[in-house]
C-alpha cells in the first residue's frame, strides 16, 4: 500500500469573502496538514457548462478541473443551501465533472460532502441533493455521520471552525474519507 500523502480537493459552495463554507475547508486543511494535503480549489473561473463543449472542445479550464479531479485521491465539498439545493457554482462543476456519464474522473471518486447555514435547519436538503447527483455519477460518498454545521455566523470565528461539536463531525467525515482511501490504495496494490 502506498504512504504517499493523499491529495484531496475542497471544493465549496460559496465564492462569497467571508464564506462559512470556505472557513471549514481552511479549517480542515490545517487540522489534517502532515496526513493530508488538502488543497482548496477556486471554482469561480469555471464557465457555465454546455453540452457542447464537451470532449476536446472543452475550456482549458475546465481541462484543468477535470484533471485536478482526475489526480486526486478524494474530494471534500462543502456549501451552503440556496434555494432548498445545491449552490450554482457547485452544482455547475459537477456538472463539467459528471460527464462522460458514468466514465468520468467522479466515477468511483471518494467524496466527503458537509453543509453550513446559518439558520437552523438549513444545510439538509443541500446535503440530500449533493448525494443524489454524486450517486447519479457513481462517485463513492463516504460513509459517516452527517455534517450540518448550522448557526455557523456563531461557529465560525476569523476565518476558522471554532465550534468543537461541528469541527469533530467535520473531522470525522474527513477521517472516514482517508479510512477509504487507504483501503482503495491497499485493494488495488493486492492486485495481482
Amino acid at each position: 500500500m502506498s504512504d504517499k500523502t493523499p491529495v484531496l480537493l475542497g471544493m465549496s459552495g460559496s465564492l462569497r469573502g467571508g464564506s462559512y463554507s470556505n472557513a471549514v475547508l481552511a479549517t480542515l486543511r490545517e487540522k489534517f496538514a502532515g496526513r493530508a494535503d488538502l488543497r482548496l480549489y477556486d471554482l469561480a473561473p469555471i464557465p457555465l457548462y454546455n453540452q457542447d463543449f464537451e470532449g476536446d472542445k472543452r475550456p482549458p479550464i475546465v481541462q484543468k478541473l477535470l484533471a485536478d479531479i482526475a489526480a486526486a485521491d478524494g474530494l471534500v465539498l462543502c456549501a451552503p443551501e440556496f434555494n432548498h439545493s445545491i449552490p450554482g457554482v457547485l452544482k455547475n462543476a459537477i456538472d463539467w465533472a459528471s460527464r462522460p456519464a458514468f466514465t468520468s474522473v467522479m466515477a468511483y471518486k471518494p467524496v466527503a460532502i458537509m453543509a453550513t447555514s446559518r439558520g437552523p435547519l438549513g444545510g439538509a436538503r443541500c446535503l440530500e441533493h449533493m448525494k443524489v447527483a454524486l450517486d447519479s455519477m457513481l462517485s463513492r460518498v463516504t460513509l459517516a455521520r452527517e455534517v450540518i454545521i448550522t448557526g455557523a455566523e456563531t461557529k465560525i470565528r476569523d476565518g476558522r471552525l471554532v465550534d468543537e461539536t461541528s469541527l469533530a463531525f467535520a473531522c470525522g467525515a474527513v477521517e472516514a474519507l482517508l479510512t477509504e482511501i487507504r483501503l482503495w490504495r491497499a485493494a488495488e496494490a493486492a492486485r495481482p
